[in-house]
């Protein structure tokens, strides 16, 4: 399954958040309802260092069991970090602060010329240390202030709003931009006639 897509389109991996980082931390869908697992086995997590362009060659990446557990944790203090910066907190819940800048200074991956973009001894470890240092230079940078939670009630997606204005509401608008739009239209029409 490692290389295309999933079986169920619900567990296709948006990347949409503008960041590793935030696209990482959208591989658990629907934090707020019933949790969407995007990593549901060891598989799932070499398919998304692959579509993340986190891959070490072209061969799929050997994920076990652990990592995928280990994968899953740092996810999930990603996420908690993000969104405590997001709100202003000066400082996050020390275990999350603690298990980032661990995974964060691991060894990367090593940008290299050439057909191979990336080299690395333990290419999974290497993989999340760099999604982690993405999420502290993205917490500790000027960029923050532009990160978003989408505004669909049914969306948890965090995203980098890189538009212009800086007014962007959607994850994205192919996903929930649109159906907040037909949703207002339907909202609209069914109002009309009682006027």
């Amino acid at each position: 399954m490692t290389g295309t897509s999933p079986a169920d389109p619900a567990l296709a991996f948006p990347f949409i958040g503008g960041r590793p980082c935030l696209d990482f931390v959208a591989t658990l869908g629907r934090r707020h309802a019933t949790p969407l697992e995007r990593l549901p086995d060891p598989a799932a997590l070499a398919r998304w260092f692959a579509e993340a362009g986190l891959a070490v060659g072209d061969e799929p990446a050997r994920v076990t069991a652990r990592e995928l557990a280990d994968a899953r944790v740092l996810r999930e203090a990603l996420y908690r970090v993000v969104r405590a910066a997001m709100a202003g907190q000066r400082q996050p819940e020390a275990a999350d602060v603690e298990l980032v800048n661990a995974a964060a200074a691991r060894p990367d991956l090593a940008p290299q010329l050439g057909p191979e973009p990336w080299s690395a001894r333990q290419p999974v470890r290497a993989a999340l240390a760099t999604v982690a240092r993405d999420a502290v230079l993205l917490v500790r940078g000027p960029l923050l202030e532009r990160v978003k939670k989408c505004e669909n009630p049914d969306c948890s997606l965090l995203f980098l709003d890189d538009s212009q204005a800086r007014r962007r509401r959607w994850c994205s608008m192919e996903r929930c931009g649109n159906l907040a739009k037909v949703a207002g239209y339907r909202s609209r029409s069914r109002a009309a006639p009682a006027r």
